[in-house]
């Protein structure tokens, strides 16, 4: 799959840096053709020698080399390379690729590069929540860069948290899945609506559901990296989007939600229902909060409005819909019902009694069902895995249509 791709390694000047090393070992192995290119600091952590040896190539890090002063071409470099990825991005060198502060030969080759750029950020928790870094992370996203997300663990300091380096295997399936689909759903307009509606019962309170919106926002990612134009309609939900091609559109109730969906369907190729949409709101919102008495309270509901029924009505020749069915009993049954009252291509089933699945997790164990009653079964992956089953169904969809 890497065979004779040109890959830019930028290593920066943090601890992470010998994962490096283990990242060069496996680009050279998957084929790739490797250049490192090393910020000045980045030698205080890691060696030439060793990151030379494993790639086959010179490391470059100042503007010239050698006896004769030879010219290490930053803009060839960054001219004909099929992807840099940057890794480790310490604060500093994500601080310099926002703002575009050219003081070493890395930053020029970033500058020069017309390929796509990913970055690896690696720092200590509070650097990396810093507000200066924030907003550092969300220029270079808006620059169109693919930040490869940090994990969660041990960091040099002894503090447990986010900004430890992704692995060397985590990085290399990110690259891998950037050259294997990263063209497969490219022109393609997807909106997708995720998480968890509010309905105000008064000013403090609602009527809400557990969803955390981290399989939408999964499946969203996704189709972004292939390609895709991504319109993500999002309830209350924490959870963040990083791919610059994802428009995302912040809503709180059911009716906000009917609304922008309802509105930008008519230009998607593609729909994903993936949100938990209240099915009743109170009929009244009280004004003021209400106060706690020694009664009980009585809340008279009426339905929402059908999202998904409305898009099947609206669905024209052309269009894929996708729904889910988050079911308790007679999961199947309830699903194929939904699949063909909606007007569905296929739907994704998930049932609370499969141990992993649901809510607020970081699992999930799916059934597709398509309208040739075609039933796929999978088994219990990470919503990530799972959403690359999903987008795999829709690319296979669109492509038939």
């Amino acid at each position: 799959m890497l065979k004779g791709k040109k890959i830019l390694l930028g290593v920066c000047g943090g601890i992470a840096a010998y994962k490096s090393a283990y990242l060069v070992r496996l680009l050279v192995k998957a084929g790739a053709d490797v250049q490192v290119v090393m910020t000045p600091g980045a030698h205080q952590f890691i060696t030439a020698l060793t990151l030379s040896s494993l790639s086959k190539k010179p490391v470059l890090t100042d503007f010239s080399s050698g006896t004769q002063g030879e010219w290490n071409n930053h803009v060839k470099l960054g001219m004909e390379a099929d992807l840099m990825v940057v890794a480790p991005a310490t604060a500093n060198t994500l601080s310099k690729m926002a703002t575009g502060n050219c003081d070493n030969l890395l930053m020029a080759v970033y500058l020069s590069a017309r390929c796509p750029v990913m970055f690896a950020p690696a720092m200590d928790l509070d650097m990396y929540r810093h507000e200066a870094t924030i907003e550092n992370l969300g220029k270079l996203k808006g620059f169109g860069n693919i930040m490869i997300k940090p994990g969660v663990g041990e960091l040099a300091s002894g503090l447990e948290g986010e900004g430890r380096m992704a692995e060397p295997e985590e990085i290399l399936a990110e690259i891998e899945e950037y050259f294997e689909v990263g063209t497969s759903l490219k022109g393609k307009k997807i909106l997708i609506s995720a998480g968890p509606t509010y309905e105000a019962i008064d000013p403090v309170r609602f009527i809400g559901n557990h969803s955390s919106g981290k399989m939408g926002v999964a499946i969203a990612e996704t189709a972004a990296k292939r390609g895709a134009e991504v319109k993500l309609v999002i309830g209350p939900s924490s959870v963040e989007t990083a791919h610059p091609s994802i428009e995302r559109v912040n809503v709180v109730s059911a009716e906000e939600m009917y609304v922008a969906c309802t509105k930008a369907f008519k230009a998607m190729d593609v729909a994903i229902m993936t949100a938990a949409v209240a099915d009743y709101r109170p009929t009244k919102v009280a004004r003021e909060k209400i106060k706690k008495k020694d009664v009980a309270l009585h809340i008279e509901l009426e339905p929402t409005k059908d999202i998904l029924a409305e898009l099947g009505k609206l669905k024209k020749k052309g269009q894929t819909l996708v729904g889910f069915a988050l079911e308790t009993e007679n999961e199947l049954k309830n699903a194929s019902g939904k699949l063909k009252s909606k007007n569905l291509d296929f739907i994704v089933l998930n049932s609370l009694k499969d141990k992993g699945a649901g809510f607020q997790r970081d699992t999930n164990k799916i059934t597709i069902i398509d309208r040739n009653n075609k039933t796929t079964k999978f088994e219990l992956k990470s919503k990530q895995e799972v959403a690359k089953d999903i987008i795999n169904k829709v690319t296979e969809a669109v492509n038939n249509v």
